[in-house]
């Protein structure tokens, strides 16, 4: 290689290497968002809630409530598969159906997520909330 074509190799190795990391960058952030989606759906489906609760923000982390022990999940199915919104914020809808166990009432609850990537721990966190399955305080 002659000394002319030089910079422009460097530039051009500099290139590659930048896009490669972009790759790799979107490649971790979608790893990371399948395993929380995935995750956060078995702990609603199976009662988890201290898991559940454990993909809140931690700037809205709160402990589960005690009612939810009342609350068995019999399905979560995901209806709308997680929309980008823009680079780090995503929306994805599931069907959650439940029993109260002290009344055995059904429902059924469309529960419309909002998560947030968050580039310095590379964990996406629940803004939306967790569902209260239609529970009011008293």
């Amino acid at each position: 290689m002659n000394r002319r074509n030089l910079p422009f190799a460097l530039f051009l190795a500099a290139f590659l290497a930048l896009t490669g990391c972009g790759t790799i960058s979107k490649e971790k952030k979608s790893t990371a968002m399948d395993a929380a989606l995935t995750a956060y759906g078995e702990a609603i489906r199976w009662g988890y809630w201290d898991m559940a609760y454990g993909y809140l923000h931690p700037d809205k982390r709160t402990a589960a409530p005690e009612y939810l022990e009342n609350v068995r999940v019999t399905s979560y199915d995901v209806i709308q598969p997680p929309i980008m919104r823009n680079d780090t914020e995503l929306e994805q809808v599931a069907r959650i159906q439940y029993v109260h166990q002290d009344t055995q009432l059904v429902r059924s609850y469309s529960d419309r997520q909002l998560w947030s990537y968050d580039e310095e721990t590379n964990a996406w966190w629940l803004q939306s909330g967790v569902p209260r399955f239609g529970y009011r305080k008293r």
